[in-house]
């Protein structure tokens, strides 16, 4: 029998090999330690795996409780078709912090051992609690589709149970599940920004600052719409799964607000410290500080806000891709680059950090896949709309 050579998508094919070349990096890791498979070192302790996988990682996969609150205590139905594909990425995206975490600790087996012994002026430990919790959360949130699968095969060992029970449980602690996702997500998201309060010497001034905690969780907030409009765009691409156009519009909007009031915040603090002449002189760190302001935040206010671009399908995923930039280099900038090295020290990623990066990256965007093939991602489709 001939085999149909186009049965597999290249794209598939490729995020395969990707997360192949990550998997035996993975085994070379366990295998020769840390010091063989990154350029990490007691001068630089924290690599691109925190930089990218944690930080970025962590703030990236806020569409979940972000959509969750909008569309479930704020009622506002119109986001409904958005929230079940966010809360799907927000849980790969924790799963996967899990598991770069699991590769970046330097004795991963006892990951476990912050639930029984308990440092509760940490805020590593805070973090840790919620986001295991959280990531339960996420998946309890995101069973019914899962659930309502299951219950339409009819396979004889698969409809031998009643999935419509365990459907209704859910359904019937839906509320609680979100209220406890968003206060989860507001202490984890806020914690990351406390844990760099314990390096007062080694942050650059332009970002060390009292607030930090809250300013993660502003820009996590304002990330995760965007993430959403990301996404939505080239699921409808693939799956053709169209949004309605008001939707993204809407999104774009409330993003603009809360990138106005990150803004304010930055720029107030700056003040109160007496440090915003440094974003003139503290060269070259004030280009870091100039670069994540400008693309993520000051030119997506003006974007978002222009009603030519919230109509065009085109422009509002542009504009959030730069939202997106914008997060990923502020996470970069706080937790990498600006960053004070120890004397004689230098680290730039070794290409098997970058390798297993990519991997997790490309796991997740399979799974994505499999879930649209397969599970009810969108409880409504609408019509197909020029944009």
């Amino acid at each position: 029998m001939m085999i149909n050579r186009r049965s597999i998508p290249v794209g598939t094919i490729i995020l395969t090999v990707v997360v192949l070349i990550g998997l035996v990096t993975m085994i070379l890791r366990y295998i020769y330690g840390l010091g063989a498979t990154t350029n990490m070192s007691d001068g630089r302790a924290w690599g691109l795996w925190i930089s990218f996988d944690l930080y970025c990682g962590v703030a990236l996969a806020a569409g979940g409780f972000t959509l969750a609150g909008i569309v479930y205590i704020f009622g506002r139905e119109k986001y409904h078709a958005v929230a079940r594909p966010a809360i799907l990425t927000a849980f790969l995206g924790y799963t996967l912090v899990i598991l770069a975490l699991l590769v970046d600790l330097g004795e991963p087996w006892y990951i476990w051992r912050f639930l029984f012994n308990w440092n509760i002026h940490s805020p590593l430990f805070e973090v840790s609690v919620c986001v295991m919790t959280y990531t339960i959360v996420l998946a309890l949130e995101f069973s019914p589709a899962v659930f309502e699968r299951l219950s339409d095969l009819d396979f004889p060992v698969i409809r031998h149970f009643n999935w419509r029970i365990p459907l209704r449980v859910i359904r019937t602690i839906q509320i609680p599940l979100v209220i406890a996702g968003i206060v989860l997500s507001t202490l984890h998201q806020s914690s990351l920004g406390s844990m760099l309060l314990m390096l007062p010497e080694t942050l650059h001034t332009l970002w060390y600052t009292p607030i930090l905690p809250i300013l993660f969780l502003f820009s996590a907030v304002a990330v995760g719409p965007a993430m959403v409009m990301f996404e939505s765009t080239l699921s409808s691409r693939v799956f053709g799964h169209r949004l309605g156009l008001d939707v993204l519009s809407g999104l774009g909007k409330a993003t603009a607000y809360v990138l106005g009031l990150y803004l304010l915040l930055k720029i107030v603090d700056l003040l109160a410290r007496g440090d915003l002449a440094l974003v003139a002189t503290a060269y070259p760190q004030n280009l870091l500080w100039w670069g994540e302001i400008v693309i993520g935040v000051i030119l997506p206010i003006i974007f978002f806000s222009m009603p030519s671009v919230r109509q065009s399908r085109t422009r509002l995923f542009w504009t959030a891709v730069l939202v997106v930039l914008g997060l990923v280099f502020n996470r970069f900038n706080v937790s990498m680059l600006a960053l004070e090295m120890r004397p004689g020290f230098t680290y730039s990623p070794h290409w098997m950090e970058f390798a297993i990066s990519a991997a997790l990256v490309a796991d997740a965007m399979l799974v994505i896949f499999l879930a649209h093939r397969l599970l009810p991602m969108h409880e409504e489709e609408v019509a197909a709309e020029s944009g």
